[in-house]
């Protein structure tokens, strides 16, 4: 008897099922540098990411189950953890050495700055609230389609402007407060916190330009996302740009 396998909603990728205490993922040109990825992580304590668990006889990537809550709307006490969590992601992957063929799948290019270029690190390019379980072990990010070489301040950006919810209807102050929480329990370094500030709009920007460019040419589900939040991420993009002062003077 077949084991009951289970969809998985609300993820970009299609075909993600559970089966027990595993989930089984469609495999891609990237899915071994993942494993990979996952395995090291998993060897050298990092109890925030799934355990790779192989392949099952339909050839999918077969990984660890995690149980656990997800929220979209992270409690501000939590960010300071949820930054110490991508600090400790990012020193462990900065010892990870890829199979030298490699091959990665990143939507958004990562930007570099001045001391924190891209691929001085292993990032998972979208740490965010939608890919983050608060499990008995802690924090964990699944959904690791997107890992790939990056920069610790672009995806510190990212995950900031996220996790904090840095949006049109949040006041400046308390954005501002939750992002200097969130890159104090990150530790980064007080020199790149002024290129974070002005990254946070740039991230946002790219991720409305992935969502147009994907609608523009029938991409899915990137196309359907755009429907749904493109003008979201527009907006989020120009609040950010409009208050990079802030940011910084916070910072």
């Amino acid at each position: 008897m077949r084991p009951v396998e289970e969809p998985l909603t609300g993820n970009v990728t299609a075909g993600i099922v559970r089966v027990g205490d595993t989930v089984r993922r469609p495999v891609g040109p990237h899915t071994d540098a993942v494993d990979a990825l996952l395995h090291h992580l998993h060897d050298v304590g990092f109890t925030g990411a799934p355990r790779p668990l192989g392949r099952d006889e339909q050839g999918r990537q077969v990984l660890e189950f995690v149980p656990g809550e997800s929220t979209m709307d992270i409690d501000p006490r939590d960010l300071p953890d949820l930054g110490g969590l991508l600090r400790d992601l990012h020193a462990a992957t900065a010892e990870f050495t890829p199979p030298p063929d490699a091959g990665w799948h990143i939507e958004i290019p990562p930007v570099g700055v001045p001391g924190s270029p891209v691929g001085e690190v292993i990032c998972h390019h979208d740490a965010a609230p939608w890919n983050l379980v608060r499990a008995e072990r802690g924090w964990v990010l699944i959904d690791w389609d997107n890992a790939g070489p990056g920069s610790r301040t672009w995806e510190v950006a990212y995950s900031a402007l996220t996790c904090c919810g840095m949006r049109p209807d949040r006041p400046v102050e308390e954005s501002a407060a939750r992002l200097r929480s969130f890159v104090d329990g990150y530790g980064l370094d007080p020199a790149l916190r002024p290129a974070l500030a002005g990254l946070l709009g740039v991230n946002a920007g790219a991720m409305y330009d992935l969502l147009a460019t994907a609608a523009r040419d029938g991409r899915q589900p990137w196309a359907r996302i755009y429907t749904e939040d493109g003008p979201y991420w527009r907006g989020v993009a120009d609040y950010l740009d409009s208050n990079v002062a802030a940011w910084r003077a916070e910072l």
